[in-house]
C-alpha cells in the first residue's frame, strides 16, 4: 500500500476534522508496518533419500492491499542435523509466489504436489500434478463435471491414495440445468443460445450452508485418476448428505477393494424441527458421522461393504461407521492401518452450543478392510467437565493435522487450547494417555506446523512477540515424551526496527480473576476464576504490578478486548491488529469470560441462558480487578468487540453507561428478536437465550413470547441509557449477524443524540478479513479511540 499523501481540508472525508485527518495520516503509516508483515501459515517436511537431512516447504501469507487479496508465497528449506541436538536450516534467497493457487497438497512420499486452481468467474477448475523438476500433468475440469474444489478447512478434503495414482477430493456438484426462455416462451430442449434470442431463467432456489458458503450448496466426493486424467463422482452417497473431509481407507486384502472414509452432514437436525441447511461455519454443533464408500475407479464388488442394520435409514451403499455418537469428524488412520481415529464435538451437538469441549475416539480397523456392522467406539480423550487447577482442561482443537503420527505409530501430535494459551499435545491412542509437550511454564501460545520424524516444527508467539519458528528435538525417556526447543532463524523480514522497539517496551501477564457470583446453583467448574490477558505499555515490574497493586501504567488508557462466539477463546498469541493498538499507548485487557473454550465443559455450559448477564458481570469483574490494582486510568476505558463480543460491548455501555469513554464494534449482535428471523443460525438465538431447553423451543416462526425474551436479553433493551460514542464496522454480506442488526442500533443511538460513526464494507462477510477492509477497520478504530481517550 502506498503511503498516504498530504491531504487538504477540502479533500477530507465528510465529518472529519483536521485533528482526525492528521491521525489518519500518522496511524496509517504505523498500521501499514504491522499489517504488511508476512507470516508462516503451514509447513510440510519430507525426509531425503539417505535420511541425513529433511526438506521443508513453508506456505507464507502476505496481504496484497492493491489487489485486496492474500498473497501466497512458498519457501523451501533444507534441514540439517549438525549435531545430536542442534539443527541448521538452509534457506533460499527468495520465496516463490503462487498466483491463483487455492491449495497445495503434497503426496504421501512428498515426491509430487497437487496444485488446485479454482478459477474466478471461469467455467474451469485446473488441477496440476508437479514432480520434483517439472509439471507432469495439467487437467482442466469443466463445470459440467463439478464446480470449485472446497479448500475452506471445513468441508475440505483432498487425499492422495498410498500408491499416488488417485486423488479423492470434495467439490461442488454441478448445478441442475436452468430453464431457457425465448420470445415465444419456454424452450423445451433447454439449449441456450448466446446470440440474444434466449435467456436463462432462475429455476428452483436451493439452500446453501450459510455464512461464507453463499455459493456452496452440494459438497460432493470425486476421484481423479492421475494417469488418465479422468474424474468420476463417488456413487452411493444419498442426496441428503453433504460430504467432506475425505481420506483413503487402508487397502483391503480381499479383492483389493479401494474405499474412502468421509464425513457426512445431514440436513436432518434431530430435535431441531427444520429441514433447511443451518449455517455451518464455526458451528461444531451440526450432527455429522463417518461413512465408508467404494471408490469409483474399480468394478463394483457386491457384498464387500457391510450391510445396513437399520432398515429405516437409507444411506445407499455408503456405510455408517459411527452409530451411537452424534458427531464424528477429521478421520485419520494410524500408519499401520489398524486404527481409525476421529475427533468428536458431541458435547456441542448434544447441548446445542455452537462449540464446546471436544473428545477424541478410535475404532479398530480390521485387516480385511471390512469393518464390523456395529464397531466399538473407544474413548481416547474424553470430555473434561471440571479440571483441577493448572491441570489438563480438555481438548479443544480446530482440526487434526494430515500427518500427525510419531514413529511409534500410535502417538498423535495436536495443537489445543489450554486456558489462555495454545499448547502442543502428544496423545497416545493405544494407551489413551496424553501429555503436554510444549514447556509447562510457558505463557506463550504454540502452534504445531509439521513433524520431522519425531522432531517437531512449531511457531511460538505472545501478544508482544511476533511468531518465532521453533524446532523441538525429541529426547527419548522411559516415562514421558520430552522435547528440547531451539530457536530457528527465520528468513522472513519480520517487524521493522520501529515496531520491535515499540513492542520491546511492553509486557504481558495472564491474570486469574475471581468470579463475583458464587451461587450454590453453579457447578464447581463455573465457580473457578476466569482468566484475562493483560498487555501493558510498561514492561518494568509488570508481574509485581499485577500482584501488589503498583501503579505502573496507571496513566495509560485501557482497551477491553472481547471475543465473539461466545464459545470461543482469546489466546496469548500474536495479533497484528492488537499489537498495533497497544503500540499507540493503550493497555489491553483481553477477557475470557465464563463460556469461553479451554476451561472445561462445566464453565462453558454455565453461560447459555445467562447471556447479557453472567458474561457482562465477568467482564466488569475483570475490569475492576485491573483498575483496583492501579494498572490503568479508570477515566479512559474503551471496548472493542465483534459478533458476540459486540453484543457484550453494547450491553456494557447500556448497563454501565458511565464507565466507558468510547467503543468500537464489528458486526455486533444488538437485537436477538430482529436477528432470529434472518440469521443463518437461528438456533443460536434460542440456545444462548434459553439454555439447553432452547433446542426444544426452536422454531423458524418465533412466537411473541420468544421474541419478548430475545428482546429482553439484547443490548437494545438498554439503549435509552447509552451515551458512549460508538464506531460501527459492518460487512454488508454478513449472513451470520445481518447488517440490519448493527444499523438498527446505530440509527436508534443517533435518534437520541449519541455520537455514532458507521464504516460499511459492501462486499465483506462476518469476519471482515479482506486486506483492505481489515486495514481500514483498525485504522478507524485507532483514530476513534485516540479521539476519545486523549
Amino acid at each position: 500500500m502506498q503511503e498516504p499523501s498530504t491531504v487538504s481540508v477540502e479533500d477530507m472525508p465528510l465529518g472529519e476534522d483536521t485533528a482526525d485527518m492528521e491521525d489518519y495520516v500518522t496511524l496509517s503509516k504505523l498500521l501499514q508496518e504491522f499489517a504488511s508483515i508476512s507470516s508462516i501459515e503451514k509447513a510440510w517436511i519430507a525426509k531425503s533419500e539417505n535420511g541425513s537431512a529433511s526438506h521443508a516447504m513453508f506456505c507464507i501469507g502476505q496481504p496484497n492491499f492493491l489487489a485486496n487479496k492474500k498473497r501466497t508465497l512458498f519457501l523451501s528449506s533444507h534441514i540439517l542435523k549438525t549435531t545430536e541436538h542442534s539443527v541448521k536450516f538452509q534457506w533460499p534467497p527468495f520465496p516463490v509466489e503462487m498466483i491463483g493457487v487455492s491449495k497445495v497438497v503434497p503426496s504421501p512420499s512428498a515426491s509430487k504436489l497437487l496444485i488446485v486452481r479454482n478459477k474466478e468467474n471461469d467455467s474451469l477448475v485446473w488441477l496440476e500434478i508437479w514432480g520434483q523438476s517439472q509439471l507432469e500433468k495439467e487437467i482442466q475440469i469443466p463445470q459440467s463435471v463439478h464446480g470449485p474444489l472446497y479448500t475452506d478447512g471445513w468441508f475440505e478434503g483432498i487425499s492422495w491414495n498410498q500408491e499416488e495414482t488417485l486423488i479423492a477430493y470434495v467439490a461442488e456438484e454441478p448445478a441442475p440445468p436452468k430453464p431457457v426462455f425465448t420470445d415465444a416462451g419456454y424452450k423445451k430442449d433447454g439449449s441456450y443460445d448466446k446470440d440474444g434470442t434466449s435467456w436463462k431463467g432462475q429455476g428452483d432456489w436451493e439452500e446453501d450452508w450459510g455464512e461464507t458458503y453463499s455459493k456452496k450448496k452440494r459438497p460432493t466426493l470425486f476421484v481423479l485418476d492421475i494417469n488418465s486424467g479422468e474424474v468420476r463422482s463417488v456413487e452411493g452417497i444419498p442426496k441428503s448428505l453433504s460430504a467432506g473431509q475425505v481420506v483413503w481407507a487402508p487397502s483391503a486384502s480381499i479383492g483389493h477393494l479401494k474405499c474412502l472414509v468421509f464425513v457426512g452432514w445431514s440436513t436432518e437436525y434431530g430435535s431441531l424441527k427444520t429441514s433447511r441447511k443451518l449455517g455451518i461455519k464455526y458451528c461444531y454443533n451440526r450432527p455429522c458421522a463417518l461413512y465408508l464408500v467404494q471408490s469409483p475407479f474399480q468394478e463394483i464388488i457386491p457384498d464387500k461393504l457391510p450391510c445396513k442394520t437399520d432398515e429405516k435409514e437409507d444411506f445407499g451403499s455408503a456405510f455408517h461407521l459411527t452409530r451411537g455418537i452424534s458427531s464424528a469428524m477429521f478421520p485419520r488412520f494410524s500408519p499401520d492401518g489398524k486404527v481409525l481415529v476421529f475427533l468428536s464435538s458431541k458435547s456441542a451437538v448434544d447441548s446445542g452450543a455452537h462449540s464446546a469441549t471436544d473428545s477424541l475416539h478410535k475404532i479398530d480397523w480390521p485387516a480385511d478392510g471390512k469393518p464390523n456392522t456395529s464397531p466399538t467406539i473407544y474413548d481416547v480423550v474424553p470430555v473434561v467437565a471440571c479440571p483441577e487447577d493448572n491441570c489438563f482442561p480438555g481438548i479443544y482443537v480446530a482440526n487434526i493435522p494430515d500427518s500427525p503420527w510419531l514413529s511409534d505409530g500410535c502417538t498423535m501430535v495436536l495443537s489445543s487450547v489450554w486456558r489462555c494459551t495454545q499448547v502442543i499435545l502428544a496423545v497416545n491412542v493405544k494407551s489413551c494417555t496424553l501429555s503436554r509437550i510444549t514447556p509447562s511454564d510457558s505463557t506463550y501460545s504454540w502452534n504445531f506446523l509439521a513433524l520431522d520424524g519425531d522432531n517437531i516444527l512449531a511457531l511460538s508467539s505472545s501478544p508482544i512477540d511476533p511468531p518465532q519458528v521453533k524446532y523441538g528435538f525429541h529426547i527419548p525417556q522411559e516415562q514421558e515424551l520430552t522435547w528440547n526447543w531451539l530457536d530457528v532463524p527465520s528468513p522472513l523480514e519480520g517487524p521493522s526496527n520501529k515496531i520491535r522497539s515499540l513492542l520491546s517496551s511492553h509486557g504481558f501477564s495472564i491474570l486469574k480473576i475471581p468470579v463475583n457470583d458464587n451461587s450454590d446453583k453453579l457447578s464447581e467448574g463455573a465457580k473457578k476464576p476466569i482468566e484475562s490477558i493483560f498487555v501493558s505499555c510498561i514492561n518494568s515490574r509488570l508481574e509485581d504490578s499485577c500482584k501488589e497493586g503498583l501503579n505502573d501504567g496507571a496513566s495509560n488508557p485501557l482497551i477491553l478486548i472481547l471475543h465473539g462466539g461466545p464459545h470461543s477463546v482469546s489466546v496469548s498469541g500474536y495479533s497484528k491488529s492488537l499489537a498495533f493498538l497497544s503500540s499507540l499507548g493503550y493497555n489491553l485487557l483481553i477477557v475470557n469470560y465464563r463460556g469461553s473454550l479451554g476451561f472445561g465443559e462445566e464453565a462453558l455450559q454455565s453461560l447459555p441462558g445467562k447471556i447479557g448477564c453472567q458474561d457482562v458481570n465477568d467482564v466488569l469483574a475483570a475490569l475492576d480487578y485491573v483498575l483496583e490494582r492501579g494498572l490503568a486510568d479508570r477515566s479512559k476505558v474503551a471496548i472493542l468487540g465483534g459478533s458476540h463480543g459486540g453484543f457484550l460491548t453494547t450491553h456494557l455501555i447500556g448497563q454501565a453507561p458511565d464507565r466507558f469513554a468510547a467503543v468500537a464494534v464489528r458486526n455486533p449482535v444488538c437485537n436477538l428478536a430482529l436477528m432470529v428471523g434472518i440469521t443463518d443460525i437461528p438456533d443460536w438465538c434460542y440456545f444462548e437465550s434459553y439454555g439447553m431447553q432452547g433446542k426444544k423451543l426452536f422454531s423458524e416462526a418465533a412466537s411473541l413470547e420468544h421474541l419478548e425474551l430475545f428482546f429482553s436479553k439484547s443490548p437494545i433493551a438498554h439503549i435509552s441509557k447509552v451515551k458512549t460514542p460508538v464506531l460501527f464496522i459492518l460487512g454488508a454480506q454478513d449472513l451470520r449477524v445481518p447488517v440490519s442488526n448493527g444499523l438498527q442500533y446505530a440509527r436508534a443511538l443517533k435518534e437520541q443524540g449519541v455520537e455514532v460513526k458507521i464504516i460499511m464494507f459492501p462486499d465483506d462477510v462476518h469476519g471482515i478479513e479482506r486486506p483492505q477492509s481489515d486495514f481500514e477497520s483498525f485504522l478507524n478504530i485507532g483514530v476513534w479511540f485516540k479521539k476519545y481517550l486523549k
